[in-house]
């Protein structure tokens, strides 16, 4: 069964192109900060603007580096059941344990089609590796229920976990009771994860999470303490890693020449900002992806250095691992330039 921390890895770039040689450098560090497993090529990798023989060669060497250390969780899923077969084989082939398929977004299926013409034939095609459904309607505009959800649960033994990014308590409750005790719902909202996992009617087992992306190794411990009964313990770290679950999308009300206007920066922008600044190598997000705006590199700042002053623990491992002055590259004013838009 799927427990604990599965980092949504960010996908570095050098200019415009993907750096492997910095992909291969934030594996080691999730592994070292001994995360459950690694998802490859999620929302949080820019899956829609890799092309395929991009996707495929990040899940192949997030595949290799995981194989004997942790798990590898290739992100095959697509509005294409044709393509997630395509991408499925690859992955399969390269030994990934398991694949993650996201609700087919824009053309908006229904979920009993999602359901027979999506996810089973996929579980059906290749049974020697899980699959999670990633139930997050508000990017897909549409949802596999947790009745469907359900009836695939029974039919295949391939699948037996959720990836649930719905924010709705009242879904995650109708899963698990539609489902039954053997099924892992891990949460797909760092900032839910706590609350999910001590929700008697809900018993998450873990998070694939963004925030770990920074912070692996006291994510991993979070849910750790959680699955062991230590809510005290685990209180405390969460209390720690709030801030920076509060930054994987950061709301700000702008000026623009025509009045006020919300803008979102949504994952992973904020989140491979801080990376940026903390000095991981995880170069810019691609277009259509962009900066931040000074506001929300205020907000992404403020984050990090509460962390840093308040719980300086959760961000040593970055500075070991990396070999970086966190304090003194959270407050280099020469490392900001260019992550911001300068005006709107």
């Amino acid at each position: 069964m799927f427990s604990g921390c599965y980092t949504a890895l960010a996908t570095p770039f050098k200019g415009n192109e993907v750096d492997y040689e910095g992909l291969r450098r934030l594996v080691e560090f999730q592994i070292s900060g001994g995360v459950s497993g690694i998802l490859a090529v999620g929302t949080t990798g820019e899956s829609p603007t890799l092309t395929w023989e991009e996707h495929n060669k990040v899940t192949q060497v997030v595949a290799e580096k995981c194989k004997g250390r942790c798990q590898s969780i290739a992100g095959t899923g697509s509005n294409s059941t044709q393509e997630t077969m395509e991408s499925t084989a690859y992955a399969v082939q390269l030994g990934a344990d398991a694949a993650l398929l996201v609700d087919p977004y824009y053309n908006g299926p229904s979920s009993l089609e999602i359901r027979r013409e999506y996810v089973a034939p996929v579980a059906e095609r290749f049974p020697q590796i899980q699959f999670i459904p990633y139930v997050i309607p508000g990017r897909t505009g549409t949802q596999l229920l947790p009745e469907d959800l359900a009836i695939l649960h029974k039919q295949f033994a391939n699948i037996s976990a959720v990836k649930e990014a719905t924010g709705s308590i009242e879904n995650m409750r109708r899963t698990r009771e539609c489902c039954g005790e053997d099924f892992a719902i891990l949460s797909g909202d760092d900032d839910k994860t706590f609350s999910m996992m001590t929700d008697t009617l809900i018993k998450a087992k873990g998070v694939i999470s963004v925030a770990s992306n920074i912070v692996p190794k006291a994510v991993q411990e979070m849910t750790r303490l959680l699955n062991e009964g230590q809510r005290g313990e685990a209180e405390k770290l969460m209390d720690a890693l709030t801030p920076l679950f509060g930054i994987v999308t950061v709301k700000t009300e702008e000026d623009s020449p025509y009045g006020t206007v919300l803008c979102r920066a949504r994952n992973p922008l904020a989140t491979k900002t801080l990376m940026a600044i903390l000095g991981m190598p995880v170069g810019p997000c691609r277009q259509p992806l962009g900066k931040m705006t000074k506001k929300g590199l205020d907000v992404v700042l403020n984050a990090g250095h509460t962390v840093w002053k308040k719980n300086p623990e959760v961000l040593k491992p970055v500075a070991d691992f990396f070999g970086v002055d966190v304090e003194a590259r959270l407050n280099d004013q020469s490392i900001l330039a260019g992550l911001t838009y300068a005006e709107y």
